[in-house]
């Protein structure tokens, strides 16, 4: 059973820069591709970057692209995602996520979720 703990997430004025961390316990790390998601309020969970086992393949959702970065330590079992230029409508409840299988994540059908960070923009 794989434990993911996002953390990072808080109040920031538009235009500046966060960096979410999710630390994962209770498997090989190395053995997981790993994913970002956020929820707005009333809106429904949607997809925002994804990264395979080595970090070599990284994947975006068309308004992350450009001014997010996924990235992960498997040393530190901690896959991170660099935001700037961070905008009101990126206010959300960032999740992460874990499978072994990519495509998973990619569907959002991965096994494992962290409890989420929240993140604010205000303008």
């Amino acid at each position: 059973q794989v434990q993911l703990v996002e953390s990072g997430g808080g109040l920031v004025q538009a235009g500046g820069s966060l960096r979410l961390s999710c630390a994962a316990s209770g498997g090989t790390f190395s053995l997981y591709a790993m994913g970002w998601f956020r929820q707005a309020p009333g809106k429904e969970r949607e997809f925002v970057a994804a990264i395979d086992r080595t970090g070599e393949s990284t994947f975006y959702t068309s308004s992350a692209k450009g001014r997010s970065t996924i990235s992960r330590d498997n040393a530190k079992n901690t896959v991170y995602l660099q935001m700037n230029n961070l905008k009101p409508e990126d206010t959300a409840v960032y999740y992460c996520s874990a499978d072994q299988d990519l495509e998973m994540i990619l569907q959002e059908e991965n096994d494992y979720w962290g409890q989420g960070t929240q993140v604010t923009v205000s303008s």
